[in-house]
């Protein structure tokens, strides 16, 4: 099946969990509880928004770790929001020529990406499936690449805690949307406000 297909075809499901917010994706997961919605936006935002010592990575990077891990574990939801965060990001720092390359990202694919990003790809999208196949070679090609210590933790970090992100989207079989151009809206915010906060965005479906 074609993967625009795919996502028409995921856009119709229905949640198969009873008793689930009336939310789209990972809302469903934020509203179940006051608690979870505190922690799971503020682990975001650890993870993609706020300063990490020593990291090399842009924001945008960060994002689109999210969104290969997302594309990995075939999430729609969780793959086209962050790739569209990751596309608001390039554009506000006046990288729009690299905006084409979350695309191949989505794909699987790391071309057209520095050595650097390729090598820390790599890593999110082999820890995303089984961690324990991630080797001292893979550590090795990041550091080699430029990467530093706190890079290769961030590509970590971010590919387990993305896959249990998607597994809640996909566990719950959480309402997507059809379209990528769905979530341009909320990544306007992200990119200004970040996950948490009172004007952290409800991501449409």
């Amino acid at each position: 099946m074609a993967r625009d297909d795919e996502r028409l075809e995921r856009a119709q499901e229905e949640p198969i969990v009873g008793g689930l917010p009336d939310a789209p994706g990972i809302q469903t997961a934020l509203r179940l509880t006051p608690g979870l919605g505190i922690h799971l936006r503020g682990l975001a935002d650890e993870l993609l928004v706020n300063d990490f010592p020593g990291t090399t990575l842009s924001r945008a990077e960060r994002e689109m770790l999210a969104t290969a891990t997302s594309a990995a574990n075939d999430c729609f939801f969780c793959m086209d929001s962050h790739g569209a965060f990751a596309a608001a990001l390039l554009e506000r720092d006046g990288e729009s020529d690299r905006v084409p390359l979350i695309e191949a990202i989505k794909l699987g694919s790391s071309e057209g990406l520095g050595d650097k990003m390729a090598a820390l790809l790599q890593i999110a999208r082999t820890v995303r499936g089984d961690a324990r196949e991630l080797t001292a070679g893979d550590i090795e090609a990041a550091h080699a690449a430029g990467g530093t210590e706190a890079d290769v933790q961030l590509a970590v970090l971010i590919a387990a805690a993305f896959s249990m992100y998607n597994r809640f989207v996909e566990g719950f079989r959480a309402r997507t949307a059809p379209s990528p151009e769905a979530y341009r809206e909320a990544a306007a915010m992200i990119v200004e406000h970040g996950y948490s906060g009172d004007r952290a965005p409800a991501i449409p479906a």
